[in-house]
C-alpha cells in the first residue's frame, strides 16, 4: 500500500464481477465507500466493457454526477455530468468479421451503436435491453465503424473457441475473450482500459503511484497491469489473481468496499 502515497487519487473500478454480480443491484456498503471517495476529492472512474447505454444505469446507482467514466473496454470516454461521450475510438469490423466467419462460420456478431444500441446478425443470451437491438445481416454489420465487435458461438465451447483464435490475425484489430462460455470482443487496437486510464490520467495530471484498479475479469488485465497499485476481486479468474497487487473479497462480501475503507468512510 505504500505505493499509493497515503491514498488513491483515481480509483478505476469494473462493474461486473466487481462493483455488483450481473442482473443485481450495487450494495449500500459499496455504494457508501465510493462516495466517501468521491466526497474526499477522489477520481472514482467507472471502466467497464459495458456499453454506454448499459454504463447509465450504474453511475445513477452509485450518485456519479461529474467526472468521467470509460466504457467499451475503454473505447467510448464519457463525461459524467451530460452522461455523452466526449471521445470515441472506433474500428473497420468487417475484416474481423470475415477472418472470424471464416474460423467460426456459426458466430453470432453485434456491435455497438453508441447512445443508441446494438446492430446484431442474431440473438445471444445475456444481451441487455436497453436501447435498440436491431437484427441486420453480416454487410449491414460491417458497414459503419464501431467501438466494439462482440461475437459469441452458440456450437462452440470457450476452449475450442481459444484454440481456433490462434489462427485470427486482424492487423488493425485486437480481441479478448470472456470468462464464461465461447464469447470475445473485438476493438481498435491498442485500445484497451489501460490504455484509456492512462490517457485519463495524464490530461488530470495525477502520479502513476497514486492511482487504484480494481477488477476481475479478463478485459481487467491491461487495468491492473497500468495501476500503481491493482486488486483483484475473490471471485476473480486465476490469471488476474495472479497480476493483481493483492485479492480482496468477492463481490457477494463487497471486496471494493473493503479496500476503499481503509481511506474512505461517509
Amino acid at each position: 500500500m505504500v505505493a499509493l502515497g497515503g491514498g488513491p487519487q483515481l480509483v478505476a473500478l469494473d462493474v461486473d464481477g466487481t462493483l455488483l454480480e450481473t442482473g443485481s443491484a450495487i450494495s449500500e456498503r459499496v455504494v457508501d465507500a465510493v462516495r466517501a471517495a468521491v466526497i474526499a476529492g477522489v477520481h472514482v472512474v467507472v471502466t467497464t466493457g459495458r456499453t454506454l447505454l448499459t454504463t447509465r444505469p450504474v453511475l445513477t446507482e452509485l450518485g456519479l454526477v461529474d467526472g468521467h467514466a470509460l466504457c467499451s473496454n475503454g473505447a467510448v470516454h464519457i463525461d459524467v455530468a451530460r452522461a455523452e461521450p466526449v471521445a470515441v475510438q472506433t474500428f473497420d469490423p468487417g475484416p474481423a468479421v470475415r477472418a472470424l466467419r471464416a474460423l467460426f462460420p456459426e458466430m453470432i456478431f453485434a456491435v455497438e451503436k453508441v447512445g443508441i444500441g446494438t446492430w446484431a446478425t442474431g440473438s445471444s443470451p445475456g444481451e441487455f435491453s436497453i436501447g435498440e437491438y436491431l437484427l441486420v445481416d453480416h454487410g449491414a454489420l460491417s458497414s459503419e465503424p464501431t467501438p466494439r465487435l462482440n461475437g459469441w458461438w452458440p456450437t462452440g465451447t470457450q476452449e475450442e473457441m481459444l484454440r481456433l483464435l490462434r489462427k485470427l490475425h486482424v492487423p488493425d484489430a485486437s480481441w479478448v475473450h470472456g470468462e464464461f462460455g465461447p464469447w470475445l470482443t473485438v476493438s481498435r487496437r491498442g485500445v484497451t482500459k489501460g490504455w484509456a486510464l492512462e490517457r485519463l490520467r495524464s490530461a488530470l495530471g495525477i502520479p502513476h503511484h497514486r492511482t487504484l484498479a480494481i477488477g476481475d475479469g479478463h478485459n481487467d488485465r491491461e487495468m491492473l497491469a497500468w495501476a500503481g497499485y491493482s486488486v483483484a476481486m475473490g471471485n476473480a479468474v486465476d490469471e488476474i489473481r495472479d497480476l493483481a497487487d493483492e485479492v480482496t473479497d468477492d463481490v457477494a462480501g463487497d471486496g471494493v468496499a473493503k479496500v476503499l475503507e481503509r481511506w474512505f468512510r461517509v
